[in-house]
Parts: C-alpha cells; sequence; structure tokens
C-alpha cells in the first residue's frame, strides 16, 4: 500500500526540523504517556511564558496576586490547545517554541483585554487633560500659556481627528486606557493602533501650528 501523502509531507518537515523542535512535534504527535509527558512540559513552559510576559507588563496593569495568575492558567491552558489543534501547520519556519510563543502571547494579551473591559478604572476627571502638554514633550513658559495650549488640544482633539483616531487618543493619552485592551474593546491590533495614534499626534501638532501654539519643526514647515 503507497504511504499516505499527508504522513509523508509531516515526516519530511519534521526531519528538516531542528533537534528540539523535532523532538516537540514527534512527542506531542504520538500517544499514551509520552504524549502526555510533552503536553506537560508545553503547558509549563506556556505557564512561564505568561507570569515572564505579566511581569513585564505589570507597570501598567491595574491586576495582581492570584487573580493575575488566574489569567496566566487560562492563557496557558487556551494556548496549549490551540497549538495541539494547530500542529499540522507548523512548518519549521521558526523554531517550535518561538511559534508557541506567539500563541500564549496572544491569548494573554486578549485576556487582559477583556478583564479591563469588563471591570473598568474609575476615568480620569476632565482636569488630567493638563497632562497631555508633558505626553507631547511640550512645555509651556507660564501657566497661562499651559492653560491656552491645554484649551487649544482639547479643541483639535474634537475638531481634527476621525472618530476613531479620537476614542483611540483620548483612551491612550488622556483615560490611561492600557493598549492591550483597547486592541480587544475595538477588535483591531496593535499595529493599527500605533498608526492611529502616530496619525492622530500628527494632526493636532499641525493643529496647534497652524494655531500659533507651537513653533514649527523642519516636517511642519516643509523645505526651506
Amino acid at each position: 500500500m503507497a504511504p499516505d501523502k499527508a504522513t509523508t509531507g509531516r515526516e519530511m518537515i519534521i526531519h528538516d526540523l531542528d533537534g528540539p523542535s523535532a523532538q516537540w512535534l514527534q512527542e506531542l504527535q504520538s500517544s499514551g504517556e509520552q504524549r502526555e509527558r510533552a503536553l506537560t512540559r508545553l503547558h509549563q513552559l506556556l505557564l512561564r511564558i505568561a507570569r515572564t510576559e505579566v511581569g513585564r507588563r505589570s507597570s501598567h496593569l491595574q491586576l495582581a496576586g492570584p487573580e493575575l495568575d488566574d489569567i496566566c492558567h487560562q492563557a496557558a491552558a487556551d494556548a496549549l490547545m490551540g497549538i495541539v489543534s494547530k500542529l499540522d501547520q507548523f512548518r519549521g519556519e521558526s523554531r517550535f517554541t518561538t511559534w508557541a510563543y506567539k500563541f500564549v502571547i496572544l491569548e494573554l494579551s486578549n485576556k487582559i483585554g477583556r478583564h479591563i473591559w469588563r471591570n473598568p478604572s474609575v476615568q480620569l476627571e476632565p482636569e488630567d487633560w493638563n497632562r497631555l502638554p508633558d505626553r507631547f514633550g511640550l512645555d509651556p513658559a507660564d501657566e497661562s500659556q499651559w492653560r491656552d495650549l491645554v484649551l487649544a488640544l482639547r479643541a483639535a482633539v474634537g475638531q481634527t481627528l476621525t472618530v476613531r483616531q479620537r476614542e483611540v487618543f483620548i483612551a491612550i493619552a488622556v483615560d490611561g486606557v492600557p493598549l492591550d485592551a483597547l486592541v480587544v474593546r475595538l477588535g483591531t491590533n496593535r499595529n493599527a493602533i500605533y498608526k492611529m495614534m502616530f496619525d492622530a499626534r500628527r494632526k493636532l501638532r499641525a493643529a496647534l501650528v497652524a494655531g500659533g501654539h507651537l513653533e514649527p519643526i523642519q516636517d511642519d514647515a516643509g523645505q526651506s
């Protein structure tokens, strides 16, 4: 009987992998105790990755203790199921552990985002718009200039930004919403959020320059 083409293809892929990646794939696709041991090892690896990642993000998260560790366990468990269900999609473009890393980071980001939107913190008061000049790297000379700049900035946000840009800008720059939460809330991705923030800041700076609140820089003024 001729060998199954899919099986032959998998054997060729495993043969071309680096040693550790080939071992992961073989053990996870085996059966019995060998497979159970591999699943346990992989879950432990994913949990370590999740805990390391939340440690890196801890200064920006409003979570701690058992609640945060529970999210790490959920992310590791869901990532494990996702990896096992997609083993046939692993082609060896990267190490197996690098491929697996992406699953748990995505699950962790989604779970943190959903948790924060289900349990929102108290929103900042309007006076916290006063933080914006600092975030733009601006330093007005006196209190009156600062007040005028904040008023101009608030007006520019309302007049020059699209609805989505305004939503993203206020959420991040004014209300301090974590990026992961905003990604989940808007059903988008980090790159799209970065792009909207970049475009929003560019529009706002242009409006402040046009209103005489900022001096134009070379990019604003064009070639002289």
